[in-house]
């Protein structure tokens, strides 16, 4: 009852907000994946003109998501009838000043299905971004059907919307109503896209960001980051640039400022003059495949996948690690290291059926020992797994060239370090 009274009044205090505020426009990104880097890429470009409300952190959706768009701290005990009197009155004083953005910036996430719909029962935003639609909280979704139509919600209840031409299939264009509906990704299939030319580890890539139709522009810019998903996350940023009326130069310089997120394909120098892709905040099959696919395209002397179990499959869950494996390759991996029981029943023997040398292990701390092990001068090592019994950053701490960097690692706070103390000492 408590929490129902809170939410309601918070989500009622952010209506308020839009309604008396129309000039600041609302960005929402939702989908299966990417979100936070797809939300942070845009924060970046459109800082270059305007004033940007962004939270970095994921949230819950009831209490945080409200919170987040007002710009207002989370009450430390959300017990306390005192601390949430004052965010109260903090709500209403940001109703009646002076808007202090133009923008907000703010990802929609969803667990169990009505979280998205909800989402637009009390803000519209002007710009929905549709990152995927792929396996994910599958115990609760059941079906990639249900999925579509959690995420595809925030296109119809916004504005206009931006969808990922790329990871979202033509057959759920059934579930949109909104008419004003653009594409985006790494093709010219879509409206807004990117035309490769060029990719360094140290540069990442160079190339042209090209729109079709309305705007007809092309923009020559570096792209500091790695994988192919990743470059989809620009584009989108460049497109809500555009749709806002950014300049040619304004969204290339924003572009040219857009870098990995902690724990998301974020590269790391590791000993021996190796490269780290970070990627360990959380996985799930569609991004777990692309960050493998990122890996190849690396031009190394030798290929390490630390791969984690994927959480929250549901059934579905060995044959999505059955997938997995197979995408590991003999011709591009010298080593294929597994952490948890799904990886090890399902994804190590598919990738020794396709060759590869595989070694599985319970916890991420053995597996960035042996990792340490048999890396070779110059290689480069993918670490990916789900966030939950996993941990894979721990295993990175391993193989980093610097303590310095393990502040950009994820789940670095006391907190964090305690529970990961406490369930690495039960193995």
């Amino acid at each position: 009852m408590f929490q129902s009274f809170i939410q309601k009044k918070l989500e009622g205090y952010v209506k308020t907000y839009l309604r008396k505020h129309p000039e600041v426009k609302l960005i929402i990104v939702a989908g299966s994946v990417g979100k936070t880097t797809t939300k942070v890429a845009i924060g970046t470009v459109l800082s270059q003109r305007f004033r940007v409300r962004l939270h970095e952190e994921d949230h819950n959706v009831e209490f945080g998501s409200p919170l987040a768009l007002l710009g207002i701290e989370y009450p430390a005990n959300v017990k306390s009838i005192a601390e949430w009197l004052s965010v109260f009155h903090a709500a209403r004083a940001r109703i009646r000043e002076p808007a202090d953005v133009d923008v907000i910036v703010h990802e929609v996430s969803s667990s169990v299905v009505g979280q998205v719909p909800h989402f637009g029962t009390y803000a519209r935003p002007y710009i929905a971004v549709i990152t995927a639609v792929s396996a994910e909280h599958m115990k609760a979704f059941q079906s990639l059907d249900v999925v579509a139509a959690e995420e595809l919600a925030a296109a119809n209840f916004s504005e206009y919307a931006l969808i990922n031409r790329d990871n979202i299939e033509g057959k759920y264009a059934a579930d949109l109503t909104n008419a004003r509906i653009n594409t985006y990704g790494t093709t010219d299939a879509a409206e807004y896209h990117y035309i490769q030319d060029d990719f360094t580890v140290e540069k990442g890539f160079s190339g042209l960001f090209t729109v079709s139709g309305e705007f007809n522009v092309s923009v020559k810019t570096d792209l500091k980051i790695i994988g192919e998903h990743s470059i989809r996350a620009a584009v989108a940023a460049g497109a809500v640039g555009l749709r806002l009326g950014m300049t040619v130069d304004e969204i290339r310089n924003g572009l040219g400022n857009v870098r990995a997120v902690a724990g998301r394909m974020n590269v790391l120098r590791g000993v021996d003059n190796t490269i780290l892709i970070d990627d360990t905040y959380n996985s799930s099959p569609l991004a777990a495949a692309s960050a493998l696919q990122a890996l190849y395209a690396l031009n190394v002397p030798q290929r390490i996948a630390v791969l984690g179990s994927m959480n929250e499959l549901g059934t579905s869950s060995a044959a999505e690690h059955d997938a997995l494996g197979r995408m590991c390759s003999i011709n591009e991996l010298a080593h294929v290291i597994t952490i948890g029981d799904e990886a090890e029943k399902h994804l190590a023997p598919a990738a020794r059926a396709n060759g590869c040398h595989v070694v599985s292990f319970k916890t991420a701390l053995e597996a960035g020992i042996y990792a340490h092990k048999v890396l070779e001068p110059g290689a480069a090592i993918l670490f990916k797994g789900s966030q939950d019994g996993m941990y894979l950053e721990e295993a990175v701490k391993i193989v980093l060239h610097s303590t310095d960097d393990e502040q950009q690692l994820v789940r670095q706070s006391p907190e964090w370090l305690a529970t990961k103390s406490a369930f690495f000492s039960k193995f």
